[in-house]
């Protein structure tokens, strides 16, 4: 890494800690806001640096929300009584109560997830383009009705989450410092990563799987360790946000395949997939632009992010990251070699 690099990125987490601080009326959003980062370089592990197109990505970020939530109440309460239509518990936890069931429930929630992406992984990596994306697309929407309709968990009428035990404010830097560590600790683990022979071969995956398995490659493993890596922080990412969030259910909250689900692709697109700075940037830029056309284009906004996404995937498919790099190659490190005649001394 060089220095520039190394002062950018403490730059930009000096200026994620000091973020509430400065602006304490946003904490929520500046919160969601490390989340998008997080879906938007968690997706990019499987659609950008090894070129599985996945729409069903945000079944590990219900899946985690859930398991979190019942880890949670069953520390202390009968879950199934808990979530009855009648409502009769009243929750009342006390601090250690609360943070050691939000704590386990964060690890059961990122294990789970990534055990269900092995799952998957058995099942969907036999389909290759368009029919791996919808594929995903259906799993994403079958667990969502599954769990609507899955009285255990309160079926379509939800959960009621317990409350932080904290004052006024509290909460909100609460949450936001979790989601920052979890935002900070995938993008170190990735930058790992990818720097190792394992990202080596998932580029290899995306180029070529064909080539890459005559040469050796067991491709299947290697898919299904990406995509549990994407699984994983997503898993935490859902038991942050349902805690944060207060209430889950599962079609709007907890499987919203429609606005995170899609948002998850449309971020690393406009970033530039198969980058690692990509999908960070294009989550900054999306988010900046979806809150701008909710505040102001309000019945017109997804119009306003549709139109976005039509012109991105139409006009702009090497993302932000590739338009720089083709005109500013040196900025990446690439060195281009002047043409013939072109380097001052003319020719003859």
């Amino acid at each position: 890494m060089t220095r520039r690099g190394l002062v950018l990125q403490l730059a930009i987490l000096a200026a994620g800690v000091a973020a509430p601080f400065v602006f304490p009326g946003h904490t929520v959003q500046l919160a969601v806001l490390w989340m998008m980062i997080l879906f938007a370089m968690t997706w990019d592990t499987v659609g950008g640096q090894m070129g599985y197109n996945s729409l069903g990505n945000i079944v590990f970020f219900g899946f985690g929300m859930y398991v979190c939530a019942v880890t949670q109440i069953g520390m202390v309460y009968d879950v199934a009584k808990y979530t009855a239509a009648t409502g009769a518990i009243k929750v009342d936890l006390t601090n250690r109560e609360y943070f050691d069931g939000l704590a386990l429930g964060v690890v059961f929630a990122a294990l789970a997830a990534t055990a269900v992406a092995a799952i998957l992984s058995r099942i969907l990596f036999g389909l290759r383009g368009p029919y791996f994306a919808i594929g995903t697309l259906g799993a994403a929407i079958a667990a969502a009705e599954l769990t609507a309709s899955w009285s255990y968990v309160g079926a379509g009428s939800g959960i009621a989450m317990p409350v932080f035990p904290g004052g006024p404010g509290e909460r909100e830097r609460f949450f936001y410092f979790t989601f920052l560590a979890a935002t900070v600790l995938c993008f170190l683990f990735l930058r790992w990563l990818y720097g190792t022979r394992f990202g080596l071969a998932i580029n290899a995956i995306r180029d070529d799987e064909d080539k890459a398995e005559a040469l050796g490659l067991h491709t299947v493993r290697y898919k299904t360790i990406a995509w549990c890596t994407s699984a994983f922080f997503l898993g935490i990412a859902g038991a942050l946000f349902g805690n944060m969030n207060g209430f889950i259910e599962p079609l709007e909250v907890a499987y919203p395949t429609l606005t995170f689900g899609i948002f998850m692709v449309a971020m690393t697109l406009l970033g530039g997939k198969g980058t690692l700075w990509g999908p960070i940037l294009g989550a900054v830029l999306f988010y900046a632009i979806q809150q701008v056309t909710w505040t102001y284009l309000l019945g017109w906004q997804y119009i306003a992010l549709g139109a976005l996404i039509i012109v991105n995937v139409v006009y702009f498919q090497q993302g932000i990251m590739g338009w720089l790099k083709d005109r500013k190659p040196k900025w990446f490190g690439v060195r281009v070699e002047a043409a013939a005649g072109d380097d001052g001394r003319g020719g003859s």
